[in-house]
């Protein structure tokens, strides 16, 4: 058998008599499971999803499978049964290796590279082969292994009768260790007749030595318990009373789900929606059936799971992406008996759910539910969207700031509306104010990077012993270094992108490929020392902070201080405890977050938001920037919320500070009417990739061109994108608009796919690499 062959395994979806083959087909040798892992919804479910996002079902499979559920094959080297040692003449390494799989009788390759601490070994195996010293065989190796607990119990004889037990005793007289030992499984079998070998060892103070020598006297029984990894929880608390509004709210829910619409519930930052969402989701769990809770970062939303866990207790699970991926069968298990309440970020709408009766899709603008890499392409709300009708479950989105295909679909009449425009318990909305920073450097009022009304607002907030919010969205001390004298620049190796400066490490970074340096000393250049580093990022506005409020107690929070699997929890704990009196972070800080002693919100500058080259960029930053204003004051006192910006013209910050939403949506619909984007049209965006520019650029454009012909002047392009490399790949772009008529989407995908087929069958672009995204936002 050739060394490198592997062994698949597949989920088998229907099965024939007659086939025709061109090739010699591959024999199957076992059947793997007796019970089916998926249902047949789900094989339909992501038959569309592959057909909507342009992708193979095999794609979608590897996204909704959790990877314990997925065998692996692996290479085994056994001996050759007709190898005679001293017959065959072998190198030193060679003999090493044939002496080891006599000995053990398997090996994998990893532990012949450990034996002979080389990192290439095939070509010295394949002489072992040859030779017929060793063979190969292959195995699929299971992932997920159930989780077992060593346990105790009574044998039969004293189980019967825990009158017995002084027998027992009498038994053990000369054993201290012994009698401790029953001692501490009498204390820890309350209530149950079982006890974790462990807990044994730790009250008594014993080994497993002395559990052994019980186990001989017949006086304990020992065996192996498969328990759950699952985090379990306890109802600890009711459901507060909903307020007028709420019980409207829920009222006309129930009276547009009995229509089979779907709801948006469009809310102000702390008016209440959670406390909705929980009333909906008591009655559907009463009904027996299964609720789905879509959160956009499940990592990032530690405060509402708490919350649900506090009334739903045992009949919540939380499903995230810091799961191991043993956690993620039992979940999957789980959801297929029928968990009642599930708590998960995108992909925990691929879970065999048995009886689902609602979807919630909170925060249903954020673009964190849309998957960028690998395929499929999904949003997870429209995606959602589609499930929640095709079994036959209610459906709500919530949100503050709306997405513009939402509002359209209201619009429409396709989705129901539903508007909790308060505060909960009648909490003034916060004041916000726009600080015109070119002013502040003409007239000097202005210090590193907080402008003097900022600096004002943060010390009155901390002698008041008030908590304060600091947003930008960039991490890292200095988006860029240069020389002053020559003007290098410290750009990536192999993306068209600079490097940023983290002064934590000491390194220069890419946020897109992941190269890493040590801060140069001096200009690789020109050797000239006269670097600095430009803009400013959460590392270094927390630097400032320091300097500027030396008294005050600091903390980051970003993706690089929230790296490890609690890290976000503690700071968030922290914040909570009011160990922390500001808090510098990026967009993390604005999801989630509902505390009652933060006064102040500082954004350091709204302008990178508001310029970014995207048609979403207005959209964006009106979302972010009412995200996180509505941090500040959420209980008794109104809050404040600075923005620093060189644009307070600008149409999107006016609307802001005015509360005009409506005025936003109307104008941002024009635009969007005008140019041909979405709502209004669907986009398909394609990037050709290739180490080569040239080829890239000749695939693009005979892609575009064959488009055309087709197409028409739907199809822009080919273009370079803004950051033309990435990760060593030439990037070139081509766009789609197509009207919302779905005769004309369906023939402008089948094109696509069919010239990527082509493209793949060409001598000359096979190599190129194109990734296809549907509806790319």
């Amino acid at each position: 058998m050739p060394l490198r062959n592997k062994l698949y395994s597949a989920v088998v979806v229907q099965t024939h008599e007659e086939l025709e083959l061109t090739y010699k087909a591959k024999h199957i040798i076992s059947v793997l499971d007796t019970e089916p892992i998926i249902e047949q919804y789900q094989y339909d479910y992501w038959q569309w999803i592959a057909s909507y996002y342009c992708c193979t079902i095999g794609e979608v499979m590897n996204v909704a499978l959790p990877s314990g559920l997925k065998l692996q094959s692996e290479t085994k080297i056994i001996p050759h049964e007709l190898y005679e040692e001293h017959t065959i003449e072998l190198s030193d390494a060679e003999y090493m290796v044939a002496e080891a799989v006599t000995i053990q009788n398997e090996l994998t390759i990893d532990q012949i590279k450990d034996i002979l601490d080389r990192r290439t070994v095939y070509p010295l195996i394949r002489d072992l082969i040859d030779k017929k010293v060793i063979a190969i065989k292959e195995e699929l190796i299971a992932k997920y292994k159930p989780k077992k607990v060593a346990m105790v119990t009574l044998t039969e004889y004293y189980e019967a009768d825990h009158g017995r037990l002084t027998e027992a005793f009498a038994k053990l007289t000369r054993s201290e260790h012994q009698t401790n030992a029953l001692l501490a499984y009498v204390s820890l079998s309350r209530g149950s007749s079982e006890v974790p070998k462990s807990s044994i060892y730790e009250l008594a103070g014993v080994t497993g030595a002395v559990i052994n020598a019980l186990i001989k006297k017949d006086i304990f029984a020992s065996y192996h318990k498969e328990i759950s990894r699952l985090a379990h929880y306890s109802a600890e608390g009711e459901l507060p009373d909903l307020s007028e509004r709420q019980q409207e709210v829920v009222a006309e829910m129930h009276d547009y789900h009995a229509e089979g619409k779907i709801v948006l519930l469009h809310g102000v930052t702390g008016s209440g929606k959670t406390r909705v969402y929980m009333e909906i989701i008591k009655e559907v769990i009463a009904q027996g059936k299964q609720c789905l809770y879509l959160l956009p970062e499940i990592a990032l939303t530690t405060q509402i799971v708490a919350r649900l866990q506090h009334v739903f207790g045992e009949d919540v699970a939380v499903f995230h992406s810091r799961l191991t991926n043993h956690e993620r069968v039992e979940l999957w298990k789980d959801a297929m008996l029928g968990r009642k309440l599930i708590l998960g970020a995108r992909s925990s709408m691929f879970l065999p759910f048995a009886n689902l009766g609602l979807i919630i899709v909170d925060e249903e603008h954020d673009p964190s539910y849309k998957q960028q890499d690998p395929a499929p392409r999904y949003n997870a709300r429209d995606a959602a969207t589609y499930l929640a009708r095709d079994r036959g479950a209610k459906m709500i989105l919530g949100t503050a700031t709306p997405s513009l295909e939402t509002i359209q679909n209201v619009q429409s009449g396709k989705y129901a509306l539903c508007e909790m425009m308060e505060r909960h318990g009648s909490v003034a909305m916060p004041e916000i104010q726009l600080i015109d920073l070119k002013k502040s450097y003409k007239t000097n009022r202005i210090e590193g990077f907080f402008s003097h009304q900022l600096i004002k607002a943060i010390e009155t907030a901390l002698v008041n012993k008030e908590q304060v919010l600091l947003f930008q969205n960039r991490r890292g001390y200095a988006p860029s270094v240069s020389c002053q004298v020559c003007g290098w620049k410290s750009e990536c190796p192999n993306c068209d992108i600079t490097l940023t400066y983290h002064k934590y490490f000491d390194e220069i970074r890419c946020h897109y490929c992941g190269h890493r340096s040590q801060m140069p000393t001096e200009c690789p250049a020109c050797g000239s020392h006269e670097l600095v580093e430009k803009g400013i990022g959460t590392e270094k506005i927390e630097s400032e902070v320091y300097k500027l409020f030396a008294d005050a107690r600091v903390a980051r929070m970003d993706y690089d201080t929230v790296r490890s699997k609690n890290s976000y929890s503690r700071i968030l704990e922290s914040f909570a405890s009011r160990e922390v009196d500001i808090l510098v972070g990026t967009q993390m800080i604005t999801k989630g977050l509902d505390f009652d002693n933060i006064a102040v919100v500082g954004v350091l500058n709204a302008d990178g938001l508001l310029q970014f080259p995207d048609f979403r960029a207005g959209e964006r930053a009106f979302q972010l920037l009412t995200q996180v204003a509505g941090r500040a004051g959420r209980r008794k006192k109104q809050g404040k919320v600075l923005i620093q910006t060189f644009s307070p013209e600008h149409p999107v910050l006016q609307e802001l500070i005015n509360n005009n939403i409506e005025r936003f949506f109307v104008r941002e619909q024009l635009e969007r009417q005008k140019w041909k984007y979405p709502p209004y049209y669907k986009m398909i965006h394609l990037q050709l990739k290739h180490k080569k520019p040239l080829i890239v650029a000749d695939a693009a454009k005979y892609m575009a061109l064959e488009l055309q012909k087709s197409l028409h002047q739907r199809v822009l392009g080919p273009a370079e994108p803004g950051i033309a490399r990435l990760k060593g790949y030439y990037l070139q772009n081509i766009l789609i608009k197509c009207e919302k008529k779905p005769s004309v989407i369906s023939y402008a995908k089948a094109e696509v796919i069919r010239l990527k087929r082509v493209l793949a069958k060409s001598d000359g672009f096979k190599s190129v690499r194109i990734r296809i995204d549907v509806d790319p936002y």
